[in-house]
């Protein structure tokens, strides 16, 4: 729960942020700050440093999870797409991701697990049914948010695949490396790099670093070792249902009598997901 709550903080900082910076410059800075911070950990740690196929690796997931999916985010919010469908498209994860870890990584998703997912499905889509999508963002911006669904989803899954072993924190610092490359060459190639240095800038820029970029990472790669991935990736179904209710508390949206009930169908979704795969987890052991 504390994962899903950072998580959706990140689309809150966006929104906070995004008017004094173009996304990519955004996301250039962000990372240029992260990746001094987070050498200083390995240095000061003295963590062993990823081998070349290690690395390798990093790279791949680093432009996954942070580049494809932070870029294609804050792309689509640049560009007019409202932050609760920017939050609702990657929310789209979990079937996805269930269906490729199915094949791909050798899970088994059990018959009530894919109701979970439906139902985790049904419970988004009646959380944010009164956004109006007819007109909002560009063509851009939806391809954007279609990018970061695709980014999480094989991000997770390469991630848990071949990174497991990777000491996170220097694999962390080559994927920040990776993705900050790529926002820095987006950024010189396609933006002005102008940036209006206010204190809203500030404090969704230092929210994003030290809170997103440390905590809510540092969390999900914890949380991928440790669980299957469809059962991980059904909690981004929570994500667009916390986001909506941040943006309720803290810029005045509404949430009505049907967006409340998708919370609770939502909750339920992602318990039946995970309860399923915990009893599938007890019955191979005690098989074994």
């Amino acid at each position: 729960m504390l994962f899903v709550f950072l998580w959706s903080t990140g689309f809150i900082g966006a929104k906070y942020g995004m008017p004094y910076a173009e996304p990519f410059t955004f996301l250039a800075t962000r990372m240029g700050l992260v990746i001094v911070l987070h050498f200083l950990i390995v240095w000061i740690a003295r963590v062993p440093w990823p081998t070349l196929p290690q690395a390798g690796h990093s790279v791949v997931t680093g432009l996954l999870v942070h580049g494809l999916y932070l870029g294609g985010v804050f792309l689509a919010i640049s560009q007019g797409v409202p932050a609760g469908i920017s939050a609702l498209i990657p929310g789209l994860q979990p079937i996805l991701t269930s269906t490729v870890a199915s094949r791909w990584l050798g899970e088994k998703v059990m018959p009530l697990q894919w109701l979970g997912l439906a139902l985790g499905l049904v419970g988004v889509a009646m959380v944010l049914h009164d956004r109006s999508l007819v007109g909002s963002g560009t063509m851009l911006g939806w391809c954007g948010s279609v990018a970061s669904l695709i980014g999480i989803a094989l991000g997770t899954l390469y991630q848990k695949r071949h990174g497991v072993s990777i000491d996170w924190r220097s694999g962390n610092l080559v994927q920040y490396a990776a993705a900050g490359t790529f926002f820095a060459i987006v950024a010189f190639t396609f933006e002005t790099r102008v940036i209006d240095w206010t204190p809203s800038f500030i404090f969704a820029l230092s929210w994003l670093v030290l809170v997103l970029s440390f905590g809510a990472v540092g969390l999900m790669y914890w949380l991928i070792r440790r669980s299957p991935a469809s059962g991980f990736a059904s909690l981004f179904y929570l994500v667009p249902v916390v986001t909506a209710l941040l943006a309720y508390l803290l810029f005045g949206e509404k949430l009505d009598a049907m967006a409340l009930t998708g919370m609770v169908i939502c909750a339920g979704g992602v318990f039946i997901v995970n309860r399923s795969a915990a009893r599938s987890r007890l019955a191979t052991a005690a098989v074994d």
